[in-house]
This record gives structure tokens, sequence and C-alpha cells, in this order.
């Protein structure tokens, strides 16, 4: 069982910036895919970014040039920087993880962190 905590949510004036850590504990084999999704209140959850074991990051286009998905391995952690951040950003953040153990993989979900950015 693979537990994610994510932290660094709160309110922030729009402009401002926040960065969002996601860190996974437990029985940790080998965690490949990581991300973070969105959702607003009366909104559909919505893929923020994604980041593979090697590197490769994908995010949606509204944040792109504000927002960088990044992961330490070592530590199992990822993270989403969040800047010039706008109203539309408020939402409950939370990441995923895909872990894979032999020849199986099983995705988990953190509890979430509420970003809130006032006008």
């Amino acid at each position: 069982q693979v537990q994610l905590v994510e932290s660094g949510g709160g309110l922030v004036q729009a402009g401002g910036s926040l960065r969002l850590s996601c860190a996974a504990s437990g029985s940790i084999f080998r965690i490949d895919a990581m991300g973070w999704y969105r959702q607003a209140p009366g909104k559909q959850r919505e893929l923020v970014a994604t980041i593979t074991r090697d590197g490769t990051t994908n995010d949606v286009d509204s944040v792109k040039g504000r927002f960088t998905i990044s992961r330490d391995n070592a530590k199992n952690t990822m993270y989403l920087q969040m800047n010039s951040l706008k109203p539309e950003d408020t939402a409950v953040y939370l990441c995923i993880a895909l872990h894979s153990r032999c020849s199986s993989s099983t995705l988990y979900w953190g509890q979430g962190t509420q970003v809130t950015v006032s006008s």
C-alpha cells in the first residue's frame, strides 16, 4: 500500500505563487508516472500536469508557462510550482501516482490540498 500526502496549499492573492508537494510513503517498489489533478466547486476534475519517471512532463494549456511540475525520485516526492496564480486556479489539488510492482500497476490518489486565489 502506498500513501500520498499533499502539502503547500493555502490562500494567496492573484499574481502570487505557491509550491505544492506530494510525498509518497509506504511499501514503495517503483513509482512510474505521477501527476496533479484539480477540482473546483461545481466543475469536473481536471488533469493539470503529469511527469514520467524520467522527467518527461505534460501540462494543460491553461497552466502552460505558469505551472511547473517536477519530482525527486530519491525522495518519492513530486512538486508543482505555481506562479502568476489566477482566481480560476482555485481548486482542491490532488496528486496521483502510478505504482508498479512485478507485472501489476496501481494508481493511488492523495487526499488533496486546497488552493484559493483571491482577486
